[in-house]
């Protein structure tokens, strides 16, 4: 395909590249870059331009490349785009500055374009092809670099998670060296609350730990067990009545229920959604919990009545640093927004699946897990 454009943007593309160049370094980032350092893959980027403005395509095509939906090319595992934001992204530059490159090459290329050609009903054409093929470049850039950013974010969480073990340990174990030192009610009780604060912090880091490992596409690590469920269930409501007693907490289930469960991350689920219940509940409503068979499957529900939760609160529930509920108390501002996600985590292991339903003032929680059986 014949493209007057290309032959000009190539014929030029050193002078693109140096004004390019030029503007990249009037960008303010911590550390000054260097000539080479700033050219990066501008060179390919624009030489993908132009290869992009000979090649014919239809209409759905246009539209796909705009979008940043283009499809990859056989061979090429990144583009000189997708390189370029990485690099970028690495060398301090702002989401908002690395479009900005695009802006001033875009506007270099147009104004040049625009002084030489005589034929403007041509030059329509073709810069609109252009256009399209920067939007293509920007596309992928943004997108790369977002993931980059996301990338080096959960690096950091799970880097902040581990390093925190440690002060923390000590610190769990100097309170409870100095609570069994204490002969005093007043050193004895704050001791103890130390420690209750060191556990609080401590489940904290589990579930950072459990969100870092989903966004790198580890997930929760079980192990399965041949179990009684409905009494793994009894014990952990049992423990969750002594800590909530003024929650009236109602079982509902056969008096065994056998099959091959990770039974500490079974009850972790069930003690997230019985709190979450509490937290968002109707005050001194009862939460309902609810195990049955369903063919293959063991069937978890956990209910509480309350103000009824639109559809598209309860699509979100789940989202990793979302809350629970809907309410804003003080409880809600003291969660990372991480108990549903682990619920949901657990779940995922098991090749479960789990929903949530908001009707007639009660809002359920459904767990179905299959119980894995051996022959």
């Amino acid at each position: 395909m014949q493209s007057g454009l290309a032959d000009f943007i190539e014929q030029r593309a050193e002078t693109i590249v140096e004004q390019a160049i030029t503007f990249a370094r009037s960008i303010d980032v911590d550390t000054p870059l260097d000539s080479v350092t700033l050219r990066d893959h501008l060179p390919e980027i624009i030489q993908a331009i132009v290869s992009d403005l000979r090649t014919a395509q239809t209409r759905a095509e246009e539209i796909a490349k705009s979008e940043g939906n283009a499809p990859m090319q056989a061979g090429h595992s990144r583009s000189a785009a997708a390189t370029h934001a990485l690099h970028r992204a690495h060398s301090g530059f702002s989401i908002s500055q690395l479009v900005a490159e695009y802006r001033a090459m875009r506007a270099s290329v147009l104004r040049s374009w625009a002084a030489a050609s005589d034929d403007q009903f041509a030059a329509a054409g073709e810069i609109t092809r252009f256009n399209e093929a920067i939007d293509e470049a920007i596309a992928e850039s943004v997108s790369h670099y977002a993931d980059e950013v996301e990338r080096w974010r959960n690096i950091f969480l799970g880097v902040l998670g581990h390093d925190l073990r440690s002060p923390l340990t000590a610190i769990m174990l100097t309170s409870e060296h100095i609570a069994g030192l204490a002969v005093d009610a007043p050193l004895a009780k704050a001791a103890q609350r130390l420690i209750r604060s060191g556990e609080s912090m401590n489940q904290l880091l589990d579930k950072l730990l459990v969100y870092n490992r989903s966004q790198f596409g580890i997930g929760f690590e079980i192990t399965k067990e041949d179990i009684d469920l409905a009494q793994a269930c009894r014990d952990e409501i049992e423990q969750l009545q002594a800590a909530m007693p003024a929650t009236r907490i109602h079982f509902d289930g056969p008096d065994t229920m056998r099959g091959l469960f990770d039974a500490g991350s079974i009850r972790e689920a069930l003690a997230n959604l019985v709190v979450n219940a509490r937290k968002y509940g109707a005050e001194e409503a009862e939460i309902r919990v609810v195990l049955r068979e369903d063919g293959a499957h063991a069937a978890l529900a956990v209910a509480n009545a309350g103000d009824p939760i639109p559809r598209e609160t309860l699509d979100l529930m789940f989202e990793p640093l979302r809350r629970g509920g809907v309410s804003g108390g003080e409880l809600e501002q003291a969660s990372l927004g991480l108990g549903l996600f682990i619920v949901s985590q657990i779940v995922k292991a098991h090749a479960g699946s789990i929903r949530a339903e908001s009707v007639d003032g009660t809002t359920t929680f459904n767990l179905q897990l299959p119980r894995g059986m051996p022959q």
